[in-house]
């Protein structure tokens, strides 16, 4: 009998644990879209990318859906300039990371460049 109610309750215990992640990634998506202007939110519904406009230098970046090397910055004909990486030092998921990039970039551009990795797009 205790071995059937242990099976029991660690079956329930991975099957709670998978859909744990997928609940924490539709909060983390579900705030994310909240805070996009209507015109990013038909971007990356359309997409899965929006873009966003530095506050510092007016530069423009496309940000992918992703938590990791999803920054790209265009050039005034929307080719690929540079890639950029930053992320918050906490665990989140996608949704969370690209609010955290849209705002950083919206309101504090030079620091989040200043910390961020750079790279060359399709590498």
């Amino acid at each position: 009998m205790f071995e059937l109610l242990s099976r029991w309750i660690n079956g329930l215990r991975d099957r709670l644990q998978s859909v744990r992640p997928n609940v924490r990634e539709a909060r983390g998506l579900k705030l994310l879209k909240e805070w996009l202007s209507p015109e990013q939110l038909a971007q990356y519904n359309a997409n899965g990318f929006f873009y966003v406009t530095g506050c510092d230098t007016r530069h423009r970046y496309r940000i992918h859906h992703g938590a990791a090397m999803n920054i790209v910055e265009i050039d005034d004909v929307g080719d690929a300039r540079a890639g950029w990486c930053f992320i918050p030092k906490a665990c989140l998921v996608a949704g969370d990371v690209m609010l955290a990039q849209k705002i950083a970039l919206e309101t504090d551009e030079r620091g989040a460049l200043a910390i961020a990795k750079n790279f060359t797009p399709g590498s």
